[in-house]
C-alpha cells in the first residue's frame, strides 16, 4: 500500500517524498483504523485523506465548515485530475441534483459536504446506500466545547457515524489543546483510535511583537517591507478595518476591506480578488481566512490583541502555507486587554474563567522576553527545547539587556501615584517625558515633580517597561478604562527599596533584523513566472496558487529547468500539472536563460524549500557531519548538550543523515545493557512519544537519556 501511496504522491500531487507523519497516517487510514490528526497549517493534513480516497474503492466524504473552503479544495482537486465535488446550499437545485446523481453513479472519489448538509435525512439515506470507505472531519476542533470555534452542528456528526459502519473516521485539526483532543475523541467514540500529534512549530514563521504606539504608521512600515506580496491585517472592529483600509489606499497600497458589515456580494468579491492576486492586502476582522486556502500569504499583521492563543495561532497559520518564510507581527496595546476583559463580564462564571485563562496565556506569549516559541507551543502541551529559535524578535535581538530597573520603576510608579492613579500608561509616559500635550497641560501635570524625569528614554522604551511592571505585578489595570493603580508590591519598591530586574529596549524594534523572504532564487525570473501564472489563472478562471504555489516558482527560479525532466523535478509538479502548464512556464525560463546565458542547475532538491535561510539545526547537523564534536558545538553556539541533541534530532527528521551516529552514544551515561533494554522498549512501543519507555523503566531513566537513544535509533 505504501508504494501505491508514494506513486500517487508523485504522479498526482508532484511531490517526491512524504512529510513528517504523513506516511504513517495514510497507512493507518488504509488499515481502516479511526485516526485523530493534529498537524499545523501548511504541513499537508489534506493529503492524509486525499491519497487514501484515491486508493479506496468506495466514496470518501469530507465534512468541511465553510462553503468557500470546499469550493477552493474541489477546484484544486479537479486541476489534479481527481474526481471531486461538493454538496452544499450554494448550489442551484439543478446543480445539487446533478451532483447527487454523479455520487449515486460512483463517479466521485471525494465528496465535500457541510455538516448541515450531512445531517439532512435525505442525504443520510442516499449515502447509507453507497459504499462509504472514509468519513473525514476537517477542522475537528469545532466539535469541542473547549475549543475557540465550537459549532453545535459539528457535535451532531458523531450520530451520523452509525449510518456508515464500514467507513474509517478521520478527524483533522491544526489547533487543539489536550482538553480539546480528549473532547474530540470522546464525541466521536474513538475508543480504539490512533492519534498522530505533529509538532505545532511552524518553523518558517517569523514571530514578533511590538508595543502599539501608532498602529497606522506601524502597519505602513511593516507592509512596506513586503512590496508586492500578499498579506492579511487583522483588526477587532469593523470601524478599524474601514479606517485603516482608507489610510492604506490613500498611501497607494493595493488594499480591500473585509467584514460582516459589507454586503455579501461585496465581501465575497473582495475575498475573491485577494485569492486571485488582484489585490495584495486584505484588512479584515477575525472572521476572515478560515474559508481560504491561499498558499502565498507572506505576512500577517495583528493590529489588535487576539483573545486567545488558538485564534492567534490559526490566524498566523494562514501565512506561509507554501513552506516559504512568512512574517507575523502582533501590536500589543494595553487598551486591547481592557476591552477584552470588559466583554468577559457578559459571560457566565465558567466561561469567564476560561476566557481569563486564555487571555493570560496570550499575554504570556506577547509579554515574553525569551524565545516566543516556548510559550506558544507550551499552550498546546509541547515543549520547545532549543534555547534559540532564530525566527522570532527576541531570539534575534541581542540589544535587549537584563539589568536593574528599580530606579525606572520608582519613577514610573511615583508618577502613577502623583497623577492620582486615574490614567493609563500613555499619559504617564507623556508626563515622564515632559510632553506639552493639551491633556498634560490641562491637568497641570507639567507642575508635578515627576514631569520630565524620564525624558532620556524613548516612548517605546517606556511602554516596554510599563508592560513589564504590569506583568511583574507592580500595577493593576482597570478593565474598563485602562487606568493604572499601585499594588502592595509597588509600595515595597517605593517605600522599602525592594529591587526589580528587567529588560530595557536598547534600540528601536525596527532595527531588529527582519526575515529575508525567498532570498536565494532569481527574483527577476520569479516575477516573470508570477506574471505568467497570473495570466494563466485569469484565462482559466482559477486562483493563481491553484496553478502553482510560490514555492514551486521559487524552485524553478533557482534551478532554471529547461527540459521536461527538469520541470518534472520541480517541487509540486506532477504529470497532470506538466501536461496543463509545463510548456508555458518552461518557455518563460528558456527565454530568460537564453537572453542571459544561464545554464540549468542540478536537479537536487533539499528537504526544505530552497529559499529557506539555513536554520540553526541545519548548521548544527552539518557541523556534526564535518567532524565537530558535541562539546565544540556547544561552545560555538553557547548552548546546552540537550539543545545540541534536539537540533540533531530535527536535522535527522528533516531527512538528513548523520555521518557517525555512534558519536551520539558517547553522550549517554547508560551501560550497554541499559541501552539494549531501552532499544527493546522502543521496538515494542515505538518512540514517537517517550512516555511509554519512561514508565516501563519505572522513571529510573531520564528523558534526556531517552532522547539520546531515540536520536541514535532514528539514525538506524
Amino acid at each position: 500500500m505504501l508504494k501505491k501511496s508514494q506513486n500517487i504522491l508523485k504522479q498526482v500531487f508532484g511531490y517526491e517524498e512524504f512529510r513528517s507523519l504523513q506516511a504513517e497516517i495514510i497507512e493507518n487510514v488504509l488499515q481502516k483504523k479511526d485516526t485523530l490528526v493534529i498537524m499545523p497549517t501548511g504541513s499537508g493534513k489534506s493529503l492524509c485523506y486525499q491519497i487514501p480516497a484515491l486508493i479506496f474503492k468506495g466514496l470518501t466524504v469530507v465534512v468541511s465548515p465553510l462553503i468557500s473552503l470546499m469550493k477552493d479544495q474541489v477546484e484544486q482537486m479537479k486541476q489534479l485530475g481527481v474526481r471531486a465535488l461538493f454538496l452544499n446550499s450554494s448550489l442551484s437545485p439543478g446543480e445539487y441534483n446533478r451532483t447527487l446523481q454523479q455520487v449515486v453513479k460512483n463517479e466521485v472519489d471525494l465528496l465535500y459536504v457541510s455538516p448541515e448538509t450531512l445531517l439532512k435525512p435525505d442525504i443520510k439515506e442516499i449515502l447509507s446506500d453507497l459504499k462509504i470507505d472514509s468519513l473525514t472531519i476537517d477542522e475537528a476542533h469545532c466539535i469541542s466545547e473547549w475549543g475557540h470555534d465550537f459549532r453545535p452542528e459539528y457535535r451532531q456528526i458523531a450520530g451520523v457515524r452509525s449510518s456508515f459502519p464500514q467507513a474509517v473516521c478521520i478527524a483533522l485539526t491544526a489547533t487543539a489543546t489536550k482538553q480539546v483532543r480528549k473532547d474530540i475523541k470522546a464525541s466521536l467514540a474513538f475508543d480504539q483510535s490512533s492519534q498522530f500529534l505533529d509538532s505545532f512549530d511552524r518553523e518558517n514563521l517569523y514571530l514578533s511583537v511590538e508595543p502599539k504606539t501608532d498602529p497606522a504608521a506601524q502597519a505602513i512600515r511593516f507592509i512596506t517591507q513586503h512590496p508586492r506580496e500578499s498579506g492579511i491585517i487583522y483588526c477587532t472592529t469593523r470601524r478599524t478595518v474601514d479606517d485603516l483600509s482608507e489610510i492604506l489606499i490613500d498611501e497607494g497600497f493595493s488594499v480591500l476591506p473585509y467584514h460582516a458589515g459589507l454586503e455579501d456580494q461585496v465581501r465575497s468579491a473582495n475575498q475573491e480578488k485577494f485569492i486571485r492576486d488582484d489585490v495584495s492586502i486584505i484588512v479584515a476582522t477575525i472572521a476572515f481566512g478560515m474559508g481560504i486556502n491561499k498558499s502565498n500569504v507572506r505576512y500577517v499583521l495583528h493590529l489588535d490583541l487576539p483573545k486567545n492563543i488558538e485564534s492567534y495561532y490559526q490566524q498566523i497559520g494562514r501565512a506561509g502555507r507554501d513552506g516559504l518564510k512568512a512574517d507575523c507581527l502582533l501590536l500589543l496595546g494595553y487598551g486591547d486587554i481592557s476591552k477584552i476583559k470588559y466583554f468577559m463580564k457578559e459571560k457566565d462564571e465558567r466561561e469567564s474563567r476560561l476566557a481569563q485563562a486564555q487571555l493570560d496565556a496570550m499575554l504570556r506569549y506577547a509579554e515574553s522576553d525569551g524565545c516566543r516559541r516556548k510559550p506558544l507551543l507550551s499552550y498546546f502541551g509541547e515543549t520547545y527545547e532549543p534555547d534559540d529559535c532564530d525566527m522570532c524578535d527576541n531570539c534575534r535581538n541581542d540589544d535587549i539587556v537584563q539589568e536593574d530597573i528599580t530606579v525606572l520603576a520608582q519613577k514610573f510608579l511615583s508618577c502613577v501615584y502623583r497623577t492620582g492613579q486615574f490614567f493609563g500608561a500613555g499619559h504617564i509616559i507623556d508626563v515622564l517625558r515632559g510632553s506639552k500635550s493639551k491633556k498634560v497641560l490641562h491637568k497641570n501635570h507639567d507642575k508635578l515633580s515627576t514631569y520630565g524625569i524620564g525624558a532620556d528614554y524613548t516612548k517605546k522604551q517606556w511602554f516596554h517597561l510599563s508592560r513589564q511592571f504590569i506583568t511583574k505585578g507592580l500595577l493593576g489595570q482597570d478593565p474598563e478604562y485602562g487606568s493604572l493603580k499601585l499594588t502592595d508590591k509597588a509600595w515595597e519598591i517605593l517605600k522599602n527599596g525592594a529591587k526589580i530586574f528587567g529588560k530595557i529596549e536598547a534600540a528601536p524594534v525596527a532595527n531588529v533584523k527582519q526575515p529575508e523572504v525567498m532570498a536565494d532564487h532569481d527574483s527577476e525570473l520569479f516575477e516573470e513566472l508570477r506574471t505568467k501564472r497570473k495570466e494563466i489563472a485569469e484565462r482559466i478562471q482559477l486562483p493563481p496558487y491553484v496553478i502553482f504555489h510560490d514555492s514551486s516558482l521559487a524552485d524553478m527560479a533557482t534551478r532554471f529547468p529547461q527540459t521536461k525532466e527538469g520541470m518534472l523535478a520541480t517541487n509540486g509538479m506532477g504529470q497532470r500539472k506538466w501536461e496543463q502548464f509545463g510548456d508555458e512556464f518552461m518557455h518563460v525560463i528558456c527565454e530568460y536563460c537564453e537572453e542571459r546565458g544561464i545554464s540549468p542547475q542540478p536537479y537536487f532538491r533539499p528537504k526544505r524549500s530552497l529559499s529557506l535561510r539555513k536554520l540553526r539545526h541545519h548548521q548544527v547537523g552539518e557541523m556534526f557531519n564535518d567532524g565537530v564534536s558535541i562539546p565544540d558545538i556547544m561552545a560555538t553556539f553557547n548552548i546546552k548538550e540537550t539543545t545540541v541533541l534536539s537540533y540533531l534530532t530535527r536535522f535527522v527528521l528533516d531527512g538528513h543523515k548523520l555521518s557517525d551516529p555512534s558519536m551520539i552514544l558517547k553522550s549517554s551515561k547508560l551501560s550497554q545493557n541499559q541501552q539494549k533494554d531501552v532499544f527493546e522498549t522502543f521496538d515494542r512501543f515505538g518512540f514517537t512519544g517517550l512516555s511509554p519507555a519512561y514508565e516501563v523503566h519505572q522513571k529510573q531513566i531520564s528523558y534526556d537519556e531517552l532522547r539520546i537513544l531515540k536520536l541514535y535509533r532514528l539514525c538506524q
